[in-house]
């Protein structure tokens, strides 16, 4: 096996609830307020959708705002990984991931452990260009029983939604989460933050007119049927685990590009240059520190953020602030 190459769950397909838009001569992202299921074909005119979103809407055009899911793994933190996560714009690689506590970083020196105190409170990490970087894996349909379509987030709401959910399922039904059948659905909230308009994030939870206990007692029924026609679910959750840890990090690059454009834009709250982030994560020497310049001043903040918020000189129209969930 090649050293270095994370084995990642196989991907078929993607789940979004957005799209990127082209304005002026730059790709953006825009939040959109239901689901998409493309491929994982990309043209100029954006990703393909895939057969399978057809087959979930209830009519030609309309929303799609629920799909029914399995999910591939027991283990809660197999079925979504979410980790900050600071990419390198130029290339598309991971310079730095962590959970908060420790992190691996790119360095000159190659790859090495650090504390991670959260992109806060790091001198790198706020810069602004390192995020919270979610990947959920579900299943869709019966076609392939280990091939799964992947739902990439940035946004607190669905990675914190997400990831109670998993927990709290996993809990009730015994750590049966492979067998159960489920829902992702699309929420929507507005908080001062978003300046009251809506935002969106995605749930997890039983599927629609399911009773929790009828669902749990029928994943006990799938699970013990699996297990007796010979299907190991415990040992495909832990070839899937040592798949993980086999690589320093589990994004490649030819992914990495595709989730900076999307994910990861220039914006006006990025004090630094892309070459300065480069140089200050290779800076590191020491596992212990933590490079980068000094954080900026509130003021700095400020100035940057009314920058953002006010429209170009002679336009008076004004852009919308972009949430995302």
């Amino acid at each position: 096996m090649i050293k270095g190459l994370a084995l990642t769950p196989p991907v078929v397909g993607r789940i979004s609830i957005g799209k990127l838009i082209t304005q002026g001569d730059k790709r953006l992202p825009d939040k959109d307020d239901e689901f998409t299921v493309t491929t994982q074909v990309q043209t100029r005119d954006g990703w393909i959708p895939h057969p399978v979103d057809q087959q979930l809407r209830k009519s030609p055009g309309a929303k799609l705002r629920s799909i029914p899911v399995r999910l591939l793994f027991d283990d809660p933190d197999l079925n979504l990984r979410a980790r900050y996560t600071l990419f390198d714009r130029g290339t598309g690689r991971p310079l730095c991931v962590g959970d908060g506590q420790t992190c691996r970083r790119a360095t000159a020196g190659g790859i090495k452990d650090a504390a991670c105190p959260a992109p806060a409170n790091c001198p790198l990490g706020a810069q602004g260009n390192c995020k919270p970087y979610g990947r959920l894996h579900v299943l869709i349909g019966q076609d392939d029983e280990v091939g799964t379509f992947v739902f990439r987030t940035t946004g607190f709401n669905s990675i914190r939604t997400l990831a109670t959910r998993l927990r709290y399922l996993h809990a009730l039904s015994g750590g049966l989460l492979s067998a159960l059948p489920l829902e992702l659905r699309l929420r929507g909230k507005s908080t001062t933050m978003s300046h009251r308009t809506p935002i969106y994030y995605v749930d997890l939870t039983i599927a629609a007119g399911t009773a929790t206990d009828h669902a749990v007692a029928a994943a006990k029924q799938f699970w013990e049927a699996r297990a007796v026609s010979g299907f190991d679910q415990k040992a495909l959750d832990e070839a899937a685990r040592a798949g993980l840890a086999l690589g320093e990090f589990e994004d490649l690059e030819d992914e990495g590009t595709s989730v900076v454009e999307e994910f990861y834009p220039v914006d006006l709250d990025a004090p630094a240059s892309d070459d300065s982030i480069r140089q200050d994560a290779a800076g590191v020497s020491q596992g212990s520190e933590c490079p980068g310049k000094s954080r900026p001043t509130l003021s700095h903040k400020l100035r940057r953020r009314a920058a953002q918020l006010l429209p170009p000189s002679g336009d008076s129209r004004r852009e919308p602030v972009q949430a995302t969930g």
